[in-house]
This record gives C-alpha cells, sequence and structure tokens, in this order.
C-alpha cells in the first residue's frame, strides 16, 4: 500500500500536483504561453509561491489558453495584479510571476487574474536587431546607389568631360592670373591718376559741404518756384497763346491768299514794277539837279533882266546805266 501511495504521490508530483502542498487556486487567460509547462514555478518578487497545475484551452474563447496556478494560501493578492509569463532563466525556461497591484481587495480562491507575456530573448534580440537591420538595409541600398553612381559618372565619356572641363578650368585660372597682373600693372601706372581723382573727389565734397547753405537755399527757392508753378494758371495761359496763334495762322494765310494790303504788296508784282520805277524816276531827278541845279534854282541880284534857262531833258539812260 505505502508503495502504491508513494507511487500515485510521485506521478501527481510529476504532472505539477503536490499532495503535500495545499495553496489557493487561481487562473489566467493567455493567448499564447510563449512554452510554460505544468510543474512550472510562480513566483512573487523573484521568491516561488507555487506552481502551474494545469493548461488547457479555455471553452468561451476559441485558441485562448487556461492556466491553472496554487499559491501559497499566506500570500495575498490585490484584485488588479498581473499574471506574466516570463523567462525565468537564459535557457528559455518559462514560469508565472505575480505582479502584486495596489489594490485594497485581494481575489478570492478561483479568481482569475489580468495576465500578460513578456516578449521572448528572440523577439527581443529581433526587436533590438530590427532598426540595425533596417539601417543596415537603408546603408546598402545606399551604397549601391552609390557605386552605380559613380560607375556612371565614371564611364569613359564622362571621364573625358571631366578632363575638359578640368582643363578649362586650369586655363580660366590662367586667364585670371593673367588678367589680375594687367590690373595690377594698371594700378601701379595709373596710380598718380588715381589720387588725384580722389583728390578732386575730396574737393568736390568739400565745397559741397562748404556750400550746403547755397545749396539749401537754392533748392529752396527751386520749391518755391515749382510752388509758384504749380498755384499759376498755366492752363489759361497756354489756352490764350493758342488762340493768339490761330490769329496769327489766319492773317498768314490771308496774306497769301493775297488779302489786304500786305497781302497784294507780297503776293502782286505790278506794285513792286511801280515803286521800282518811280525809285528809278526819282534817283535821275536828284542826279539831274546835282549836275544842273540852274535849272531849278533861280537866283539875280539885279531883278529879273534875264531870261531863264529853258528846261532841257536830260539824256534818257537805261536802267543798267542809272543803276551806273
Amino acid at each position: 500500500m505505502f508503495a502504491l501511495g508513494l507511487l500515485g504521490w510521485g506521478i501527481n508530483y510529476l504532472k505539477g500536483s503536490d499532495i503535500l502542498f495545499g495553496g489557493e487556486k487561481y487562473y489566467a487567460v493567455y493567448d499564447h504561453i510563449e512554452g510554460l509547462l505544468v510543474a512550472n514555478p510562480v513566483t512573487v518578487n523573484g521568491f516561488e509561491v507555487g506552481q502551474v497545475t494545469s493548461i488547457d484551452f479555455a471553452s468561451e474563447a476559441k485558441g485562448s489558453v487556461l492556466v491553472e496556478f496554487e499559491v501559497n494560501e499566506d500570500i495575498a493578492i490585490p484584485q488588479n495584479s498581473i499574471a506574466r509569463i516570463y523567462s525565468s532563466d537564459i535557457m528559455g525556461s518559462k514560469a508565472v510571476q505575480i505582479q502584486l497591484g495596489d489594490s485594497k481587495k485581494v481575489v478570492q480562491t478561483g479568481d482569475t487574474l489580468r495576465s500578460s507575456v513578456e516578449a521572448s530573448i528572440s523577439e527581443a534580440v529581433n526587436k533590438q536587431v530590427q532598426p540595425i537591420k533596417q539601417k543596415a538595409e537603408n546603408l546598402i541600398s545606399s551604397v549601391d546607389t552609390v557605386v552605380t553612381a559613380i560607375h556612371t559618372v565614371f564611364n569613359k565619356k564622362s571621364r573625358e568631360k571631366i578632363s575638359k572641363s578640368l582643363a578649362s578650368i586650369e586655363n580660366t585660372v590662367k586667364y585670371l592670373e593673367s588678367t589680375t597682373h594687367s590690373l595690377d600693372t594698371l594700378m601701379k601706372a595709373e596710380r598718380s591718376r588715381l589720387a588725384m581723382i580722389v583728390g578732386n573727389i575730396e574737393n568736390i565734397t568739400r565745397n559741397l559741404n562748404d556750400n550746403e547753405d547755397k545749396i539749401n537755399r537754392t533748392l529752396t527757392n527751386l520749391a518755391a518756384v515749382s510752388d509758384t508753378l504749380a498755384h499759376a494758371d498755366i492752363s489759361t495761359t497756354l489756352k490764350n497763346t493758342n488762340q493768339t496763334l490761330e490769329q496769327l495762322t489766319a492773317v498768314m494765310n490771308k496774306i497769301n491768299e493775297g488779302e489786304g494790303s500786305a497781302g497784294m504788296l507780297i503776293n502782286n508784282d505790278t506794285l513792286y514794277r511801280n515803286l521800282q520805277s518811280a525809285s528809278f524816276e526819282l534817283k535821275m531827278l536828284l542826279k539831274d539837279m546835282k549836275l544842273n541845279p540852274q535849272r531849278y534854282v533861280h537866283f539875280s541880284i539885279f531883278g529879273r533882266g534875264k531870261k531863264q534857262n529853258q528846261y532841257v531833258a536830260p539824256e534818257e539812260k537805261t536802267n543798267n546805266k542809272a543803276d551806273e
């Protein structure tokens, strides 16, 4: 009998049920248990206080796993405590850690605790390595892009273009050096003239400073003249000027058409010829009076004893001779 009892105790112990251990039964529901086994320990603050007694699928939710565990009855577990599955060693063995809450009420035997699952070492490593992996992939992609760009840039045609560009840059640098040398030579040759120009500018500036009052007065006078012009009735003056020009134009048109004395004088050559003829005859008369004054003036001391000389017409002369 004793042997049978010992055998039964051993079988139950291997199954995770210790008939010598008395504790309170609690439950927790997990989506996955990450390799948790029956008889795995239950701890509080790292101290083992119980063990997992049963693992089975929950009947209420498909795929969920119901874990039953026993905890020392001396442990008071607040209602907001969490039963978390975690790795108890580096080999990946699992255990249930009860993270005690701060509630004033405690759970009773048969109650279901809230659950959580700690990420496995591989998941944690993957989580840490994933950003590095992503960065490495991005780096490899960038390096590949750079290598492609370098290969594209440094092909034969591109190398020829780069060589030509470098040659052009070299020629440009030489030209700049030559230009700089020429400019330096010019500056040395024209140094005295530049000094004179600077001196003249200084003199102009000094004169402007010395005549600042006169300039201000001139500007004031210009402003006054501008104000006067602005207030002057320029439109009326321009209107009167236009009227005067129109009247003058009308008079000139009449003169050109031969109207009036001035128009007849300018446009009719008969009057001109008559005046020319009268002028010629007057000239001849004056010349005859100069040559023969006795014909026009008579003097007699003793009376009129002598007869007056008869008038003798002067010899006819041509206009050309008269003009002489």
